[in-house]
């Protein structure tokens, strides 16, 4: 897995690893910052934390509805992307699979878990405000994020 990022609560901005406080508006990081949904860089007026995890519930689904209704947050646009990409991705090779006789059932299985696993560590990290990237795909979703809209 990749490099983690933390967003702060606040305002958005992305902060290395481990910070006690924001770089862009000063917010302590911890339960207080992080639990606080008072002010919002996300254009869905929910916090961009909130925002993130929603990207995952629906898997691609959301990530697209999240991708077409944000505007100004990186940190939900880059979940969106991911989530797209990621549950995309794994959408396809399970129907692909579905047409295989017994190896397809078998790798049906394995990819079913591994679905399961990733969305519930995928929703975890972007409710706490880290911008967990997946290999190829996080790199790839963090440079769509980053285009300007």
């Amino acid at each position: 897995m990749q490099e983690v990022k933390m967003f702060c609560s606040k305002c958005g901005a992305e902060n290395p690893t481990g910070a006690k406080f924001c770089s862009k508006c000063g917010a302590e990081f911890g339960v207080s910052a992080q639990s606080s949904t008072t002010s919002s860089e996300a254009s869905t007026g929910l916090s961009p934390n909130v925002a993130g995890l929603l990207c995952y519930v629906l898997g691609w689904i959301s990530g697209i509805v999240f991708l077409v209704i944000e505007k100004k947050s990186k940190f939900v646009k880059f979940h969106a992307w991911q989530s797209i990409m990621t549950f995309g991705v794994l959408t396809v090779a399970s129907l692909v699979l579905g047409w295989i006789p017994i190896i397809g059932l078998v790798f049906g299985w394995i990819i079913g878990i591994l679905s399961l696993v990733l969305w519930i560590v995928l929703m975890i990290q972007a409710g706490t405000g880290k911008m967990w990237k997946l290999p190829w795909v996080g790199n790839w979703a963090e440079r769509q994020a980053s285009k300007v809209s």
